[in-house]
């Protein structure tokens, strides 16, 4: 493992994103009286499972550690001091050359099973775009792979930014609980909307849980399950306006130098599929959506409970597609605004713009580049 000079603060990482960094530092610190956490560790090494495991855009001196090269990798940072991130860590990448060896070195394993499991793990989380909670936990569910719920909340980061358009879902919810309009700042909502972000499945929502007919169980399911649409349709909210400036930026990108005709049927061929791409995940996204809003229309406007219940209990199967989706989506965003800022040329050598382009495609699924 190399010494991580990239990172100057690893504590800046608690406060990123769902989508982006698994703190399982900060997890397994506040998770420490938890023995459900204890006893259904997401890595079965103590070392690893004590890791920062984050999204990360590879750097020029850090593409030719993998075969092919790639634009994303999913890297493991191993901090010195669990209790005081600024001392820094160790890191290495999923799948780099010879990860294998250096999984093992650092894993401290006692048992081979172990150390394939967590290699299986860890494949797992480097073969999704994005570390969003719910594609995470459906991901390693399909592949027979269970841990505590505790490795699936969402950051309070997000907690935070989501909390006002959660609101807004939510209202009309308790309005028909109590039987009048609820206000912006009323407290029913308050108390239902910080009981959903926060996992806290408890007495504040057990008036719902009467209402669905679902035990206790199914519930905490259930909510999950709500977290996650509520989760997918406010991050749609908040990266769709750039995507679409993206998009443009795609379409009018120019290579330095004029390309030879090979390149330049190429770049015309690989802007379609890109658009087309994003048009066609975006479509799916937007429709798998309206699966969870037609089944809450039902509950608010019919007063029937029946459709949204159904939906609660299978929507953790639509996790992978939506996730799945919404994680190739953010890519192609938070990467071409990583490589072309605000007010910075929009263009590039033809080498490297058909690597760029390549890696986007390949984050689409072929049927979206098909259609």
């Amino acid at each position: 493992m190399a010494i991580d000079r990239n990172v100057r603060c690893l504590s800046a990482l608690s406060g990123a994103a769902s989508n982006r960094v698994l703190n399982l530092t900060a997890i397994g610190l506040s998770q420490s009286e938890n023995d459900s956490h204890r006893d259904k560790p997401l890595l079965l090494s103590r070392i690893l499972n004590n890791s920062i495991i984050l999204k990360h855009r590879l750097r020029a001196d850090e593409a030719d550690l993998f075969v092919p090269r790639r634009a994303l990798a999913t890297k493991i940072i191993i901090p010195f001091e669990r209790t005081d991130l600024r001392a820094g860590g160790r890191s290495m990448f999923v799948g780099q050359r010879g990860f294998e060896q250096l999984l093992k070195e650092i894993g401290n394993y006692k048992e081979d099973a172990d150390m394939r499991r967590d290699l299986l793990v860890l494949r797992l989380i480097d073969d999704i775009p994005s570390l969003d909670p719910f594609l995470l936990r459906e991901q390693l569910r399909s592949n027979a792979i269970e841990a505590d719920a505790s490795y699936f909340e969402l950051s309070f980061a997000d907690q935070q930014q989501m909390y006002d358009y959660t609101a807004v879902e939510i209202r009309r919810l308790t309005a028909l609980a109590s039987g009048k309009s609820s206000g912006k700042g009323d407290n029913a909502t308050a108390r239902m909307v910080t009981a959903i972000l926060s996992s806290d499945v408890s007495e504040r929502l057990e008036p719902l849980r009467v209402t669905l007919n679902l035990d206790p169980d199914e519930f905490c399911e259930g909510v999950f399950s709500w977290r996650g649409f509520i989760y997918y349709k406010w991050s749609l909210s908040q990266f769709w306006p750039n995507l679409i400036k993206c998009l443009r930026e795609v379409k009018a990108i120019t290579p330095i130098g004029p390309p030879d005709p090979v390149q330049k049927a190429f770049f015309a061929e690989s802007k379609n599929k890109i658009i087309r791409g994003a048009r066609v995940n975006s479509d799916k996204v937007r429709n798998i959506l309206s699966v969870y809003e037609n089944s809450y229309e039902s509950l608010i406007e019919q007063h029937d409970p029946r459709k949204f219940r159904e939906f609660l209990l299978s929507a953790p199967e639509l996790f992978l597609e939506i996730g799945e989706k919404m994680g190739s989506m953010t890519h192609l965003t938070s990467f071409w605004q990583y490589r072309f800022p605000a007010g910075s040329p929009k263009s590039a050598e033809p080498e490297e713009l058909t690597a760029i382009f390549d890696d986007f495609m390949r984050s689409f699924s072929p049927e979206a580049m098909a259609a």
